[in-house]
């Protein structure tokens, strides 16, 4: 693979995809499911809106070079909300990915994604990259920036304020009062066959203590977690930016570390559970299709194991919740009562209604690098929804959102904090 920062792109992506969009009828049920549309009131920055424009690109009736259809692209979070009201089961999320691969052939894409990428791809690269970002958290600028900033800082400050909340969730009273308790005992049954942990790129780098939470929880429930060598980052967020070689060939190294396994492989990241699910569609007509859909369906996401075996009962945690659903799990996944049951598990748990808990909050994996108004914008949404739900923690299962959601919460002088489902709890069995 070429190790430059100009990413190869696939030279003929399958325009297959764009069947996904004949369906559309043009209804506009859609609309209001739109965070970007919500924002601007434009129609090109619609879901349907976008679909006339993609199937213009497809006819050929538009050039991928087109500026207007590059803008609105671009502007799209690519959270699928509109698949999930749609009423003629229009797929969106697929002919996206496609037009963004043609835009990308078209057009270079900005240096600072393409470092991005260039960094993820390879493990070596990320260790250096999140040891410096470790020691930068661990000074505490950031988090004394964002505090001091506001919600309408400038962009540098609030990518300084997502780096401070991803230990956010370690300063909550709650994890401060567990913190030196034992660990439960584990779950009297025989355990299931063990499964797989998926670890990925920024979950890994900068929320190890998830998979520590993942690992407690899941053998406290019966379930063997084992570790699984040269594994890489899931491909998602280089196949959101139409990086499409470069989704396929970390797709590939995936599917080679995974397939002399058995068992579920485990995901607690909800964009890298999508990703790895449609790893036999990525992957169509490629020497590694019968493995990569055979890695494909033994995913699961936390979640989903955990409520499986119950989960076990754990102690009182007497504080409010808010769950915030990650795209990527209820949209693309179509994952949504089994992180609702992991929280029914925990007692003196107050369930908090959010409003608006289906919609994106901008996070979107590197959207916020290149679109940083608008994911502002759109956050600005959802921390309006939060303040007056009043939590104490406000849980979702994706790094992206964490970030998004903690950084936001500290510009905006919340209390709240941010964590993932299983941080809660393993939480309550500690404590």
């Amino acid at each position: 693979m070429n190790d430059s920062l100009t990413l190869q792109l696939s030279n003929s992506p399958t325009r297959r995809p764009y069947a996904g969009l004949d369906p559309c009828v043009h209804c506009g049920f859609c609309l209001p499911a739109c965070p970007t549309y919500e924002v601007t009131s434009d129609e090109a920055d619609s879901p349907r809106g976008r679909i006339v424009l993609m199937q213009a690109l497809s006819r050929g009736e538009m050039s991928a070079a087109d500026e207007g259809l590059q803008q609105h692209l671009d502007r799209c979070l690519g959270c699928r909300g509109c698949e999930s009201v749609c009423p003629s089961g229009v797929l969106f999320g697929p002919a996206l990915e496609t037009a963004r691969a043609e835009i990308a052939r078209a057009r270079p894409l900005p240096l600072a994604l393409r470092a991005a990428l260039w960094v993820l791809a390879r493990p070596e690269r990320q260790r250096l990259l999140w040891l410096g970002s470790r020691l930068l958290r661990w000074s505490g600028v950031p988090a004394l920036l964002a505090r001091g900033a506001g919600r309408d800082a400038p962009a540098a400050v609030r990518q300084l304020g997502m780096l401070a909340a991803t230990a956010g969730n370690r300063q909550s009273a709650v994890g401060k009062r567990a913190a030196a308790s034992p660990p439960p005992p584990s779950d009297s049954r025989l355990p299931i066959a063990d499964c797989r942990l998926f670890r990925g790129c920024v979950m890994d780098g900068l929320f190890s203590h998830v998979h520590d939470a993942t690992i407690e929880c899941c053998e406290a429930n019966g379930i063997g977690v084992q570790e699984v060598e040269g594994q890489v980052c899931c491909g998602a967020l280089a196949a959101h930016a139409g990086a499409h070689d470069l989704a396929g060939h970390l797709a590939r190294e995936n599917v080679r570390a995974f397939a002399g396994t058995d068992g579920p492989i485990l995901v607690n990241s909800a964009g890298c559970g999508a990703m790895m699910k449609s790893y036999g569609d990525l992957l169509a007509r490629d020497p590694l299709e019968a493995d990569a859909r055979r890695v494909a369906a033994r995913i699961r996401d936390v979640s989903e194991a955990l409520v499986d075996r119950g989960p076990k009962t754990g102690n009182r945690l007497p504080i409010r919740v808010a769950y915030d659903a990650p795209c990527h799990l209820l949209h693309a996944q179509k994952i949504s009562a089994p992180p609702l049951r992991l929280l029914a598990a925990i007692p003196g748990l107050e369930i908090v209604p959010l409003e608006g808990s289906e919609r994106c909050c901008g996070a979107a994996g590197l959207y916020a690098m290149i679109e940083p108004e608008m994911s502002r914008d759109v956050l600005a949404h959802k921390l309006d929804a939060i303040r007056r739900a009043a939590p104490d923690v406000v849980v979702t299962g994706n790094p992206g959102c964490l970030m998004q959601i903690g950084s936001g919460l500290l510009l905006d002088g919340q209390h709240a904090v941010a964590c993932h489902p299983v941080e809660l709890l393993a939480w309550s069995y500690r404590a």
